[in-house]
């Protein structure tokens, strides 16, 4: 067990989230930090992943977790709950990421992230400004963000820490003003950030509205496997446990004011992704056909960027950082893990009332 770079209290926003949660995990496994999980808990959060560490952990575990139930969209419950956690580390993942549901709804992303973002990083600025010098000199504040901030590319090149913003739904748009607003915090007030882009992450406990997670559940129920367009559209697959590595190697050795791209260096088109998740489907749960005749054409996205991939080097070359999973080491596990836990993919889709339908195809 071990303090990362004397970080003793640490909080994370998004925690009950799929990224947030992993990392919670992590966290409370591998160091003896007090860890505080700042979360509105709403439709896709769950804190089952957690719970089950805290019960294998016993009291060593619940004694350095607390959960704090809050809205950052609430001015005042925010600036409470940064008094009340006084961290030495703020990890800042908390946001509406679904780029379907912005289409639908995108005042909810708006007031998550950005107003969200922006109420965070006041309590934040003023927490920092009145800790005692040694600890002001180690504190940091860790905003992680999305590669869809750039937009769309070609059939070349790739994003890095270069890349102009270029964001293309009201997702992306919202999440690059809050990567604006924690750069400006920093130039302005000194505020010590660092700040990570990533590529699309997958694994076990993401909500399955996300495309892997849905396909392996419509795959398991003989459903329809809906496909956007021409299924051309090509993104950048990151394994989960190799962003969160990756997070807390830029929380703690990152250099501050500096922004890093991670991304899995596993370029696949939605339709190999798809195909890929039929062929390891007929493996573990054959029927008498093949899984890849459920694959069903639908609309597209409204704007479907065509092609994201980020370029690693810079975090590889500053920090050491490498993905240990390839796209395929990474599927196998997924596809095998929501096989496992079918219960807990019927108990969250009952809570969150989302069973899989199309959403996002409102341009309002």
């Amino acid at each position: 067990m071990f303090t990362p770079n004397g970080f003793k209290r640490i909080l994370v926003t998004g925690g009950a989230g799929f990224i947030g949660g992993t990392l919670i995990r992590k966290l409370l496994v591998e160091t003896d930090a007090t860890v505080f999980n700042l979360d509105k808990l709403g439709y896709a959060s769950d804190l089952t992943s957690i719970n089950l560490i805290l019960n294998q952990l016993g009291s060593e575990g619940s004694d350095r977790y607390k959960l704090l139930s809050v809205d950052l969209f609430d001015k005042q419950q925010t600036h409470e709950a940064i008094a009340a956690s006084n961290p030495d580390l703020v990890l800042h993942l908390a946001a509406e990421s679904h780029v379907d549901r912005s289409i639908e709804s995108p005042e909810a992303f708006v007031n998550s992230n950005v107003i969200g973002t922006f109420n965070l990083l006041q309590a934040v600025l003023k927490h920092w400004q009145a800790l005692p010098k040694e600890r002001q000199n180690k504190f940091r504040f860790h905003h992680i963000s999305t590669d869809e901030v750039f937009g769309s590319l070609g059939e070349q090149g790739f994003f890095s820490e270069k890349s102009a913003y270029d964001p293309r739904s009201p997702y992306s748009a919202s999440k690059a003003a809050s990567d604006h607003l924690v750069h400006a915090w920093h130039h302005t007030y000194g505020l010590p950030i660092v700040l990570t882009n990533c590529s699309n992450n997958f694994g076990p406990w993401q909500f399955p509205e996300k495309l892997i997670p849905l396909v392996i559940l419509k795959a398991l129920r003989a459903e329809p496997i809906p496909l956007y367009g021409d299924g051309k559209n090509i993104r950048d697959w990151l394994y989960v446990d190799d962003h969160v590595e990756a997070l807390l190697l830029v929380a703690t050795k990152g250099q501050l004011g500096k922004s890093y791209c991670i991304g899995g260096r596993s370029e696949k088109s939605n339709l190999d992704v798809v195909k890929e998740i039929c062929v390891l489907m007929d493996k573990l749960r054959p029927k008498e056909m093949s899984h890849k005749e459920l694959i069903t054409k639908v609309a597209d996205r409204p704007g479907h960027d065509r092609r994201y991939a980020i370029d690693s080097t810079w975090i590889s070359q500053d920090l050491g950082w490498t993905p240990k999973n390839n796209f395929q080491t990474g599927l196998e596990k997924t596809v095998f893990w929501y096989l496992q836990n079918t219960k807990w993919c019927n108990e969250i889709r009952e809570k969150s009332a989302y069973m899989g339908n199309r959403i996002g195809l409102n341009q309002s």
